[in-house]
């Protein structure tokens, strides 16, 4: 009797920590949460499904006020974007860059946590591109003079900003990037801010599957693909991270991090390239790459925070694979299993 109730103790012991490890695990993704649907549940329903899968972290990619108002007290951190269109305007005066933070922040400051403000989305090079930086140090002003020093002001870009970025260690901004790119990273240095970068091993592998493995897409190779130097590759997304690291560095900036703003796969269309299965195998291995705290071989035993593309499939994005990087349905139900 002895013997059987140690064994019980220890067996509910083990299950607690496997829970624990899981739930902590879980944690360390975030979600994109975005609104581009007509038949999207409310938000108080889309909070609660986030409580019920144990998702604390969503990336907004603007301040939408009926998803911050069911946020709102829900223990989720929002990492919060502007409207590409409002960066100009938050730019041009202190006191422009004020009205937007009374507006769209200061409301919400005592019942959401936001991690990170991002000035745009994948707005570097274009139009806006210029404002960045001025918007940046605007809003940073701000949470100077509050003393909001909990709130990282960062933009976000995607892996298009770099150039002869293969193998990584070749990797620079690219032309149109880079007078841009180069304030903004001076910026986030002397903030100790990171950089939110959107990586997509996805549109890498089908732009080109002949030559490139999908092991090495999906995180599913056991071996170094790719050897750079001293450095080894089993994965196209460490790659692609450390090309970032290495562009940076050309331009004397060694001390920014990267927060993964958007990752994932689709489910569907772009026939056997995009399959629940394969969506599943790469959102599972990107959550637990990311928890796991590993860094990448350039930078070892770093913490990267990342966030899934998307909590569910939009109907008002454009037809194909756009339409169907969600976890979800709109009816809430999952379009595969990931947690």
């Amino acid at each position: 009797m002895a013997s059987t109730c140690i064994y019980l103790v220890l067996s509910t012991m083990v299950a607690i920590i496997f829970l624990i490890s899981t739930a902590e695990a879980a944690l360390n993704v975030g979600v994109c949460y975005g609104l581009k649907g007509n038949n999207l549940p409310s938000p108080p329903d889309v909070v609660s499904l986030f409580k019920k899968y144990g998702i604390g972290d969503v990336r907004l990619f603007d301040p939408d006020r009926a998803a911050l108002e069911a946020l709102r007290g829900s223990q989720i951190n929002v990492a919060l974007g502007t409207l590409n269109a409002d960066i100009p305007i938050i730019a041009s005066s202190q006191e422009a860059a004020n009205q937007w933070f009374s507006t769209h922040v200061e409301p919400y400051l005592k019942g959401i946590t936001f991690p990170y403000i991002s000035v745009g989305n994948e707005a570097i090079p274009g139009e806006f591109a210029s404002s960045i930086p001025p918007a940046m140090q605007n809003l940073q002003n701000i949470l100077d003079a509050r003393n909001l020093g909990g709130i990282s002001i960062t933009t976000t870009v995607s892996t298009q900003v770099l150039a002869n970025s293969f193998p990584p260690s070749a990797a620079t901004f690219s032309a149109e990037a880079r007078e841009t790119l180069v304030k903004v990273i001076k910026f986030l240095s002397a903030q100790a801010n990171p950089l939110m970068v959107n990586v997509y091993p996805y549109f890498a592998y089908a732009a080109d599957p002949a030559n490139i493995r999908l092991d090495y897409a999906q995180f599913t190779s056991t071996e170094a693909v790719v050897v750079d130097g001293k450095l080894s590759y089993s994965n196209i997304f460490d790659a692609m991270l450390d090309g970032f690291f290495w562009a940076m560095e050309k331009e004397g900036v060694a001390d920014v991090s990267l927060t993964v703003s958007e990752s994932g796969w689709p489910s569907a269309g772009n026939g056997k390239l995009t399959t629940p299965e394969l969506a599943s195998t790469y959102n599972k291995n990107f959550a637990a790459h990311v928890s796991a705290v590993a860094g990448t071989p350039k930078r070892p035993q770093t913490y990267i925070k990342g966030y899934i593309f998307a909590m569910f499939n939009e109907n008002q994005k454009p037809d194909g694979v756009e339409q169907n990087f969600g976890l979800f349905q709109p009816s809430m139900e999952p379009v595969y299993p990931v947690f």
